[in-house]
C-alpha cells in the first residue's frame, strides 16, 4: 500500500481524540449561546449550483470555488460560505413570510485557497442570521450575541471591530468612482495599504478633496478617531447617515452590556460585495485572522426573489480552538471512558457491569482482557 494513502490533501486535516472533544464542546456552548436568543436550526446542502456564489451575487471569488460537475452538466460547487445558501433557503421556504425570521447553522465550508498563505481549505463555521427586521436593533442583537457566544466558548480576550461599507460607498459616490475603481479601492483600504490606496487614486485623477477624504478612511480605527470626527469628514448624507446609525448602535450595544468589547473602523470593508451597512470582526489574542465575521447584507435575498434585509455572523470554529489554545484557556470535555476487561469465563459478568455503568451515564467500554490493560477496570470492586 501507497504511504500516501494516508495522507491528506494541502489545506485540510483529520481531528481526533482530545482535540476533537474540545471542539465538540465549544460548539456545543456556542450553539446553546444562539439558541437563547431564538433562533432554530437550519441545514443547508454541502454543495450548490454555482449561480448561488456567482460573481453576481458578491461572493466568493470563482478562482477560490471547488467546482465540479452533475450527470447533467450542471455546473456545482462546495459551499465557501453560509450566507447565500442560507438567502436562498430563505426565499424558497419563507418567500411570503413578512415576519423576522431567525436562522442558526453548523457545517464545513471549503475555500480554495492558495497552499503559500497556509490557511485551512476546509474550516468549520457556526453562525446565525436574522432575515426580515432592518433595524439598528437588529444589528445590536447579532453583535451582542457574537460576544456572548464567544465568553461562553471560553474566549475572554477579544474585541469585535465594527465598520459601515455605506460610510465608504458615501464617499466614493461622493467623487464619482466608477465600480472597478471602488472594487479596486475596497481591496487596498481593507489591506490597510495606504500607499497603493494613494496610488490608484492618482492614477484614476481623483481630484481633491475626495481623494483625501478617500485616504483618511484607512485610518478611522482605534483610538485615533471618533464617530462625531467621521461624520464631519462626511460631505454626503448617505455617509452622515452610516456614522448616526453606527452611534445609535452603540447606544443599544450598551444597553445590551457589551459595548466594552466592540471598537470602530471605518476602514474595514469585505470581499464579499454583497454587504450593504454594517460589517465587524471579532479579533483575538493568539490569532492573526478574525475568529468571527458577519454584517449586515439587505440586497442579497433579492437575488432569490425575496425582497427581505438580513444581518448575520459566522464563527471560525476552527479559529476559535486556536486562540483558546493560544490563551491557554482549558476547555472541559468528558473524562475519558471507562474500559471493563472480560475473559471468556466471566463475560456474562462483565457485561452485566458494563450496562450498569452506561446506565447511569458513565461512558464503559468492553474489551477483552489479552488486548488491553491499561486504563481499565479488572471487576466490579474496582469499578465501585
Amino acid at each position: 500500500m501507497s504511504k500516501r494513502l494516508l495522507h491528506t490533501p494541502e489545506g485540510v486535516r483529520d481531528i481526533y481524540g482530545g482535540e476533537y472533544a474540545e471542539k465538540l464542546c465549544v460548539e456545543k456552548k456556542i450553539r446553546e449561546c444562539i439558541r437563547l436568543y431564538g433562533y432554530e436550526d437550519i441545514q443547508t446542502p454541502t454543495f450548490e449550483f454555482f449561480d448561488v456564489f456567482s460573481r453576481e451575487i458578491g461572493t466568493t471569488p470563482s478562482r477560490e470555488l471547488y467546482k465540479f460537475f452533475d450527470k447533467e452538466g450542471n455546473t456545482l460547487v462546495l459551499r465557501p460560505d453560509f450566507t447565500p445558501s442560507i438567502a436562498r433557503c430563505a426565499a424558497k421556504y419563507f418567500g411570503e413570510d413578512v415576519k423576522p425570521l431567525r436562522f442558526c447553522y453548523m457545517g464545513n465550508t471549503f475555500t480554495n485557497t492558495s497552499n503559500l498563505q497556509g490557511k485551512l481549505k476546509e474550516v468549520t463555521q457556526m453562525g446565525a442570521e436574522l432575515v426580515g427586521d432592518n433595524s439598528v436593533e437588529a444589528d445590536a442583537e447579532i453583535i451582542s450575541m457574537v460576544v456572548r457566544a464567544l465568553l461562553s466558548g471560553g474566549i475572554q480576550d477579544f474585541q469585535v471591530s465594527i465598520g459601515q461599507v455605506e460610510y465608504f460607498k458615501g464617499l466614493c459616490g461622493e467623487a464619482g468612482l466608477d465600480e472597478e475603481t471602488e472594487l479596486d479601492l475596497r481591496a487596498c483600504i481593507s489591506g490597510k495599504n495606504y500607499f497603493a490606496a494613494q496610488e490608484l487614486l492618482e492614477e484614476r485623477n481623483v481630484r481633491e478633496p475626495f481623494r483625501s477624504s478617500l485616504l483618511k478612511v484607512a485610518d478611522m480605527f482605534g483610538d485615533r478617531f471618533s464617530l462625531q470626527e467621521a461624520g464631519k469628514l462626511a460631505g454626503n448624507r448617505r455617509s452622515e447617515n452610516a456614522v448616526r446609525r453606527l452611534e445609535k448602535l452603540y447606544e443599544v450595544l450598551k444597553l445590551y452590556g457589551v459595548a466594552e468589547y466592540v471598537s470602530f473602523d471605518l476602514g474595514m470593508l469585505s470581499k464579499y460585495n454583497y454587504y450593504t451597512g454594517v460589517i465587524f470582526r471579532a479579533y483575538a489574542y493568539g490569532v492573526g485572522e478574525a475568529i468571527v465575521k458577519g454584517g449586515r447584507y439587505d440586497n442579497l435575498l433579492k437575488q432569490f426573489g425575496k425582497d427581505a434585509p438580513a444581518v448575520g455572523f459566522a464563527a471560525v470554529i476552527d479559529s476559535i480552538l486556536e486562540a483558546l489554545s493560544r490563551q491557554k484557556t482549558p476547555v472541559p470535555v468528558p473524562e475519558t471512558p471507562r474500559t471493563v476487561l472480560y475473559r471468556p469465563d466471566n463475560y456474562r459478568e462483565r457485561l452485566k457491569q458494563v450496562q450498569s455503568l452506561r446506565e447511569q451515564g458513565i461512558c464503559a467500554a468492553l474489551a477483552p482482557e489479552n488486548l488491553c490493560a491499561e486504563n481499565s477496570i479488572p471487576g466490579k470492586a474496582d469499578a465501585e
